[in-house]
């Protein structure tokens, strides 16, 4: 209630464009003031029906909360993410769903990929009536959130129980272990149903080109997160005492701390450019070094060495010469047992699809160079690799979907 009291319900709040999908947030945090925690869950999932998720990964220091009024006066902004997760926790554990059905409208709907995009997409078309089926390449639906979140944001296997409490509002059929191009294809979807919704995320993972990958030791750290998700016990995952990750995004300090808290005694992030260039926000950068992750600039991977098994990583530093990052020919060695490659993700997706340099080309509302496919997420083009991006994303595509199924029905 004190947290709640401190915003000042901006008539033209700069904190709701600040939102990728546009929560009107001074009015869920007036109706928390007031003591209607549920109203205020249901002004978030009527905009992100993963508001749930979103008030635990999300980068709010670096959207909403940092266009907050009481930030840019005081330096302290409303707290918008914990106020967000007490509503949405609020309503999430009674037992009624609070959307209903509309009337059939007798349209069905493929979905590929079981993530934030996919799954926004699904409940907002169930909501307008239509039936959907969801095609996932893993045994558990949840995508980025079940599987690439590093354990210590999501606790408690929440994304589970996030996507069963989703699926409640009935019309949502789940396969799982379908992936395209393998299990399934577009020919025979586009066949089968009315429309096609693409949120397959981005499967593949760029590699590391440098000599002795193939040592022991040396990993992705995508793989890495996902073990430590299904893993009950985390006891069980060897972890080594000089650690390296390399590679500037959230991915890379998410493993970086995840290794700091299995008990790491060294652990070094490698970025080949500045701080300033780092996609991980400089608030997960503090909090890397809060966990006593030790950060390094301007130094790239040369040479992995080691009998077998990874014993030091050869770095080199770097210099940015108009733009353009070259090596200065100055090296230095550090010790590294373990290493973690995060250095970015590719797509995996139908070759019948125009790409806009590494993703599927998208309009400005998710339809693809296909009659009747759509797409959202990290494998479209207007995704920024965001869960809050991706929800907007799945859910506009639904909208349009919808809108264009409807013609002449």
């Amino acid at each position: 209630m004190v947290a709640a009291d401190r915003c000042y319900f901006c008539h033209d709040a700069p904190c709701i464009t600040a939102c990728p999908t546009d929560i009107d947030i001074p009015l869920f945090i007036r109706q928390i003031s007031t003591n209607t925690p549920e109203a205020a869950a249901k002004t978030i999932f009527d905009m992100n029906i993963l508001g749930g998720m979103c008030a635990r990964v999300c980068p709010t220091e670096e959207l909403c909360e940092q266009a907050c009024v009481r930030e840019l006066a005081e330096g302290k902004p409303v707290e918008i993410g914990r106020l967000q997760r007490h509503a949405t926790d609020t309503l999430m554990m009674q037992d009624v769903h609070p959307y209903l059905r509309a009337a059939p409208t007798g349209k069905v709907v493929a979905i590929v990929g079981g993530g934030p995009a996919g799954l926004s997409c699904a409940h907002r078309l169930a909501v307008l009536g239509t039936d959907v089926t969801i095609y996932d390449a893993r045994p558990k639906a949840g995508g980025l959130n079940e599987y690439g979140i590093a354990a210590y944001k999501s606790t408690d296997e929440f994304a589970a129980k996030e996507v069963e409490w989703l699926l409640s509002v009935g019309g949502i059929t789940i396969e799982n272990n379908k992936a395209l191009g393998k299990d399934i294809n577009l020919d025979d979807l586009g066949h089968d149903f009315d429309a096609v919704f693409l949120g397959v995320g981005l499967g593949g993972v760029n590699a590391l080109d440098i000599g002795g990958c193939d040592k022991l030791g040396v990993s992705d750290a995508v793989a890495f997160i996902e073990i430590l998700r299904q893993t009950s016990d985390l006891s069980t995952i060897p972890i080594g005492r000089n650690v390296v990750v390399i590679g500037g995004g959230m991915t890379a300090i998410d493993a970086a701390v995840q290794s700091k808290l299995l008990g790491a005694e060294q652990v070094t992030i490698v970025y080949r450019r500045g701080r300033e260039a780092m996609s991980a926000s400089r608030y997960e950068q503090d909090l890397a070094a809060k966990h006593g992750v030790k950060l390094m600039f301007n130094v790239q991977p040369k040479m992995l060495h080691g009998n077998g098994a990874v014993t030091m990583l050869e770095l080199e530093y770097t210099a940015d010469e108009k733009g353009k990052l070259k090596p200065t020919g100055e090296t230095l060695n550090i010790a590294a047992d373990q290493v973690f490659t995060a250095i970015g993700q590719t797509l995996k997706t139908d070759a019948s699809l125009a790409l806009e340099g590494p993703k599927i080309a998208v309009n400005s509302a998710g339809l693809t160079s296909r009659a009747g496919v759509w797409a959202g997420g990290d494998c479209a083009s207007s995704g920024d690799d965001l869960t809050v991006t991706a929800v907007a994303e799945g859910r506009d595509a639904a909208m349009d979907i919808h809108k264009t199924l409807m013609k002449g029905a």
